[in-house]
């Protein structure tokens, strides 16, 4: 199943009151009611690890059947309403989107689930080649993952807002203690360890978030 995967990360200003927090995570959500979107959740990350360091707190997750889709949502009044209310309480924020051509699982990661997503930023001047081998690499990795239930990656699409990341993966795993297993059987760590992975790896970003229920969404408000 091909699809298009929207990843955006958000960091919040220090001084934001958590009821504008709330807000800006419930106006967020509500972008699930457009027509153009598969799927959608949004909230505070677990936590994060990169190299070097990127604090950011709020994670954004997006699926569309399209290309088209995901432009029309993004030119969509009311989407860049929730944007322009949004950007005055974030210091700073990225996205990176891909065609996910391997979707596999289900479309909508259940509440309760757990989602690992892993940025990948490659060394500058890697040819298409070396690029595809390594997003193959990240695949068979991907397959270590047993108690996955939804898996995908590829190459990012909008390389002007991602920080120079330019693969992503994502792996929902049915609860956080089955993901923090796939940690410590450090099925997450060999992306790192892969050579083909490491030879041409520059820095990594690893994020984990708790899908929220739509009622505990809703409670905010």
């Amino acid at each position: 199943m091909s699809i298009i995967e929207h990843l955006v990360l958000f960091k919040v200003k220090d001084d934001v009151a958590p009821s504008e927090i709330d807000a800006m995570v419930d106006r967020m959500n509500s972008l699930v009611s457009l027509e153009q979107v598969l799927h959608l959740t949004a909230g505070p990350l677990l936590r994060i690890q990169s190299s070097p360091s990127l604090s950011f707190t709020h994670f954004l997750h997006c699926r569309y059947n399209s290309k088209d889709d995901f432009h029309a949502y993004a030119v969509h009044p009311t989407h860049v309403a929730v944007v322009k209310a949004n950007d005055p309480f974030c210091d700073d924020a990225m996205a990176l989107d891909f065609v996910a051509e391997d979707l596999q699982g289900g479309l909508v990661p259940p509440p309760g689930s757990a989602m690992q997503v892993t940025f990948f930023k490659l060394k500058e001047g890697l040819g298409d080649q070396v690029k595809d081998e390594v997003l193959g690499a990240i695949r068979g990795i991907q397959q270590e993952f047993k108690q996955a239930i939804q898996l995908t990656c590829g190459e990012n699409f909008s390389p002007g807002r991602a920080h120079g990341f330019s693969i992503a993966s994502l792996a929902v795993f049915p609860g956080l203690s089955e993901l923090e297993a796939a940690d410590s059987n450090e099925e997450i760590g060999n992306y790192k360890k892969n050579e083909m992975i490491k030879e041409h790896l520059e820095s990594v970003m690893v994020l984990d978030y708790i899908v929220p229920s739509p009622k505990a969404r809703s409670a905010s408000c």
